[in-house]
């Protein structure tokens, strides 16, 4: 099974556990927000969209990134820009980002020592971790 038909088997279940019904419209929004495979803005997801279905609204396109918020699926990010970014790996995904102060470019890198350090120092000062975060901001060379 793909990521992309994870994410909409997992969206589907939430809909139903949450006595929603699954439309089309949510369905192609989900598809393309999971095939997307990097941060996106509820813009940035409605025009790909749009092109592929003119009859989807941006409205519903932030009604389904709500949706998919509430079941999980998707985190909210701001990088430091006017926009509200979408992030399509589950929270428990722990992942740090390079962002681009220049072209706006966002990486993600996974360092599992980085992640055991975090841990262990939380650890020893008593603490539980619920989320965490690294944002590193400088510039590419592109």
């Amino acid at each position: 099974m793909t990521a992309i038909d994870s994410g909409v088997r997992g969206f589907r279940d939430f809909l139903t556990r949450a006595g929603l019904k699954s439309t089309r419209q949510r369905d192609a929004i989900v598809r393309a927000f999971f095939a997307a495979g990097r941060h996106i803005s509820a813009e940035e997801l409605y025009h790909q969209i749009r092109a592929q279905d003119p009859t989807i609204g941006l409205v519903t396109v932030y009604r389904t990134l709500k949706l998919l918020r509430q079941a999980g699926l998707a985190t909210e990010r701001t990088f430091g820009d006017a926009y509200v970014r979408y992030d399509p790996t589950p929270a428990d995904a722990t992942h740090s980002h390079l962002i681009c102060t220049r072209c706006g470019q966002i990486h993600e890198f996974q360092d599992p020592g980085l992640d055991a350090r975090s841990r262990r120092l939380a650890r020893s000062r008593g603490f539980t971790i619920t989320e965490q975060r690294l944002e590193i901001y400088g510039v590419c060379r592109l």
